[in-house]
């Protein structure tokens, strides 16, 4: 009948993988049993294979999907990887981290089904987090091994270990003790082990450095390499052990994880944070016990930094990566002193220490509960409206995060820290700051007397990927003609404004036009904020400047579109339109100066018109609105029009062409590409299509006339 046999530790680094891999090695070479070894550390992916020196395609992943669809059809081959030399098969349960989430108790479950069947013994590295996948191996296991160095925080974890596994039900006897490197120079001697330990101590391998690091750097299990060795040979008497007795093993444990049994333990991955309410999940309105006690335990440590390592006096440039590591490095060791001192049952496990440790040392260096958020390249805004608020959008959607700080003071020290290097301030004579990152991130902070909840801090992130107009094919944002249509309109110096609300993807449209622009030519671009990213070399950017505490040395985006007309631009591309400079956009389009883009925050195309009217007339030109509107419609051939819809994605809506003056006062529109909603559907997905008008536009033939034909049938109604 087939055994199962669990090594696991809470503890990294006690040679738990050494231990499982020399097992059953050790059984199927010398003993010649049908043996496998299942890699289920998620902790520590791919570690095994690598010891092994072999290479893995397929995964428990695969097995289980296959099992799903045909249990009948499995063969072993197709999925373990096959190392014959020594008698076993491996079988990883992942190929790579991000498929770790993907792992879940019914996988595991058909897998160790599987393998007991076809297998004398199942060997599993069960990894060193009490998650939900180890209750599942667990609950198919007939001895569990725990690995042990002879320490005093291995045997304080150990310890811990045990409670949680009785009060999951697991009777005493099904656990035994593996003490690695016993009696190394300086370690607590295996009597006191013992009596520390109320489980058996099955197996006492003793430290063997040389030994065993020339084994694992010739990719060689020990048993194998040295077979004299003490190590190897103390692996080989508990494979002996392991055979001969029979009544160490116990049939399968169905484990209980009740609310009751779980109540003020660690028990899940993730149930310590669930119960700070530092998950994924909204926070509830209320504070909680258990919340203040995390917090009142992070200003401890952190009290402590300040007194050893004096932070408020400490230069943290966050601009200066090997700075900024060389203090993280000293921060860390002195939070890991004081979290070893101390107390209480949720700090046992080595990776909430972990995690606490970072979350510490980046709330004393780094962004603090913005870290994360920050370096989340699937997040592209982040707003925060107090301490206990802190907003996210995620793929266009804005959701509430589990993040919080510890207090505003913390929101007002994370400001300050953001805007310093940048040669900013912020204080009550101060109180509003607009700034840009030198990753090119939009950042505005806002604090009280003029915030009335608390400092305020808004980041628009700066995209890394520069999206290509085959990106937004592939996003459905246009279609095909359209794109044919907006480069050739690019090509033929048009002048075109991109509208829409916030966030919905102005700039990004605004960087794909920017592509059709010939290579040859000089560009400049104008920005209040520099977003753009354009592929050219050809380009020149300029950026406007705010005043100084004083006042003074403030430089418009007017006074460098000014500057630019002198540079002798072929384009100019403005980054947004908000004011006065608009006039002298209009003006500059109109002598000679075409081929100009823009963006403006507008409702829809109808509303740009409106926008361009009031921002001239803010300007303080005196103009009739006639001479104003003659200028508009003269200067503009194309508005393109782009939305975020309630699905979060992001659309061109309207392309449409000014056609100049219907009558005295009014300018004519015609939309030549509409975006036509049809419903929502059960995802509450946005339904709908892109329709051509049948509206040709009335500059086509010019476009023929310049070499640049587009086929009419594009325009075609559909």
């Amino acid at each position: 009948m087939s055994k199962t046999i669990a090594i696991f530790s809470t503890k990294g680094g006690v040679g738990k993988t050494f231990i499982a891999m020399n097992l059953a090695v050790s059984l199927g070479f010398y003993s010649h049993k049908k043996t496998a070894l299942v890699d289920l550390d998620l902790q520590a992916v791919g570690d095994t294979v690598k010891l092994f020196g072999v290479s893995a395609q397929r995964s428990m992943l695969d097995l289980a999907e296959e099992l799903k669809k045909n249990a009948e059809g499995v063969l072993l081959k197709d999925y373990m990887i096959q190392i014959e030399k020594y008698g076993i098969d491996l079988l990883p349960a992942v190929l790579n981290p991000r498929q770790s989430m993907h792992i879940d108790s019914e996988k595991i479950k058909s897998v160790l089904s599987f393998l007991e069947s076809h297998y004398d013994y199942v060997i599993i590295d069960a990894g060193r987090a009490f998650t939900e996948s180890l209750f599942a191996v667990f609950n198919h296991t007939n001895l569990i091994l725990l690995i042990v160095t002879p320490d005093v925080l291995s045997v304080y974890q150990t310890k811990w270990s045990l409670d949680v596994l009785q009060t999951l039900h697991l009777p005493l006897n099904m656990i035994k003790i593996v003490l690695n490197r016993a009696e190394s120079a300086g370690s607590v001697s295996w009597q006191e082990v013992r009596a520390a330990i109320p489980s058996e101590i099955i197996s006492r391998v003793p430290s063997e450095g040389k030994v065993v690091g020339l084994s694992l750097n010739r990719n060689t299990p020990v048993v194998i390499d040295n077979p004299r060795s003490k190590v190897a040979q103390a692996i080989r008497k508990l494979e002996k052990d392991l055979l001969e007795k029979k009544d160490i093993y116990l049939e399968h444990q169905e484990i209980s994880i009740a609310p009751s049994d779980t109540e003020g333990l660690l028990i899940r991955e993730g149930e310590f944070w669930q119960r700070f309410r530092l998950t994924k999940e909204p926070f509830a309105e209320e504070d909680t016990k258990e919340s203040d006690e995390i917090i009142e335990l992070k200003k401890r440590i952190h009290q402590r930094l300040i007194e050893k390592l004096d932070l408020k006096h400490l230069e943290i440039d966050i601009s200066d990566p090997a700075k900024a590591k060389e203090i993280r490095e000293r921060t860390e060791a002195v939070i890991s002193t004081a979290l070893a001192e101390e107390t209480g049952i949720f700090l046992s496990s080595f990776e909430i220490r972990k995690r606490l440790v970072k979350e510490i040392a980046d709330e004393a260096l780094g962004l603090g509960p913005l870290e994360d958020l920050v370096n989340d390249s699937d997040i592209s805004d982040i707003m925060v409206n107090n301490k206990n608020q802190i907003y996210i959008e995620r793929h266009g959607k804005i959701e509430l995060s589990p993040k919080r700080f510890l207090s505003n003071d913390q929101v007002r020290q994370i400001i300050e820290r953001i805007i310093a290097p940048l040669g900013r301030r912020i204080d009550e004579s101060v109180p509003m700051v607009d700034a840009r990152l030198p990753d090119g991130s939009r950042v505005n902070a806002i604090i009280p007397p003029l915030s009335l909840t608390g400092p305020t801090l808004t980041i628009r992130k700066f995209g890394r990927e520069r999206l290509t107009v085959d990106d937004l094919l592939r996003l459905n944002t246009l279609t095909a003609p359209m794109r044919d249509f907006i480069a050739a309109c690019v090509a033929v110096r048009k002048n075109i404004i991109v509208s829409g609300g916030t966030g919905s993807g102005k700039t990004t449209v605004l960087n794909v036009l920017s592509t059709f622009i010939p290579p040859n030519e000089r560009i400049i671009t104008v920005e209040d904020a520099a977003e753009l990213k354009l592929k050219q070399e050809h380009w020149v950017r300029l950026e406007s400047r705010p005043p100084n505490i004083e006042g003074k040395g403030a430089i418009t985006i007017r006074d460098l579109f000014r500057n630019c007309l002198r540079m002798r631009p072929d384009r100019i591309i403005i980054g947004e339109c908000r004011g006065a400079e608009t006039l002298d956009m209009l003006q500059a389009m109109n002598t000679g100066h075409d081929g100009s883009l823009t963006t403006i925050h507008a409702n829809s195309t109808h509303d740009v018109l409106v926008r361009l009217d009031s921002m001239i007339l803010m300007s303080g030109v005196e103009l009739p609105i006639r001479a104003i509107r003659e200028m508009i419609a003269s200067a503009i051939d194309l508005i393109i029009h782009t939305a975020r819809l309630s699905d979060g994605s992001r659309k061109i809506i309207q392309i449409t062409e000014v056609t100049g003056m219907k009558d005295d006062i009014h300018i004519g529109l015609q939309d030549i590409f509409i975006f036509k909603q049809a419903g929502i559907d059960a995802q509450h997905n946005v339904t709908g299509n892109f329709q051509a008008t049948g509206y040709i536009p009335a500059f086509i033939e010019e476009m023929k006339i310049k070499g640049i034909p587009i086929p009419e049938d594009i325009f075609k109604s559909t």
